[in-house]
């Protein structure tokens, strides 16, 4: 079973988002189980848990790991293929977001857009990587800042984007022979609190727009 994996066919993505079939995926998460005994769990019909249980398989959401003989019946024992899922915008490939369409590093949207391109692109590359059976060469850096205040937040940005540029400018080599491009995103936005029991869940301050600072050599 995978840690995580990305939806990229529409139909597959509106089976896991049935609520029924949700529910099912996370059960299977947690280990094998058959029918019968998700239909105890979910409380629907050992029939009607089958049914959803084909069409995940039929999307390659779920997979057997294995049988057992119950009585006069072999039970299939199902498991999720990963612990979780992330839908990618090629699911939605008519009406995706496409950061080309403008630019600006102060809006949330454009961050947004930046940041769905970046499930597309890493979820297509990781299918790539498993079908060539080779390693994905990544990097990821995610953290938290307080900032005192606007001011310090707008100094930090500017001394990130210089920070990010001198980087870009001092490795990136148009010409290099047998070199391979590398896209870069940095992203800066207000911290989304867990929410208490019975209340909605709301960024830490006021909503502000969000710089983003991305770059593509």
């Amino acid at each position: 079973m995978l840690d995580v994996t990305v939806i990229e066919d529409s139909a597959a993505a509106a089976a896991s988002l049935d609520p029924v079939r949700a529910r099912l995926l996370a059960e299977l998460a947690g280990g094998p189980a058959s029918a019968t005994m998700l239909a105890a769990r979910v409380g629907l019909p050992r029939q009607k848990v089958n049914y959803h249980l084909r069409a995940l398989e039929a999307h390659g959401l779920v997979e057997l790991a294995g049988e057992r003989r119950k009585g006069n019946v072999t039970e299939r024992l199902m498991q999720a293929t990963a612990a979780s899922y992330v839908i990618s915008p090629l699911a939605l490939a008519a009406v995706q977001p496409d950061p080309g369409r403008f630019r600006d590093q102060l809006s949330a949207r454009w961050l947004l857009a930046v940041a769905a391109r970046l499930v597309r692109d890493v979820g297509t590359l990781i299918t790539g990587a498993a079908k060539a059976r080779k390693r994905l060469a990544t990097y990821a850096l995610d953290g938290e800042v307080r900032f005192a205040s606007a001011a310090d937040r707008a100094a930090f940005v500017e001394e990130l984007t210089r920070g990010v540029s001198a980087l870009i400018a001092k490795y990136h080599d148009a010409g290099a022979e047998g070199g391979r491009e590398h896209r870069i995103v940095v992203a800066l936005h207000p911290t989304v609190k867990e929410p208490a029991p019975g209340q909605r869940s709301a960024p830490e301050s006021a909503p502000e727009s969000a710089p983003a600072i991305e770059q593509a050599p």
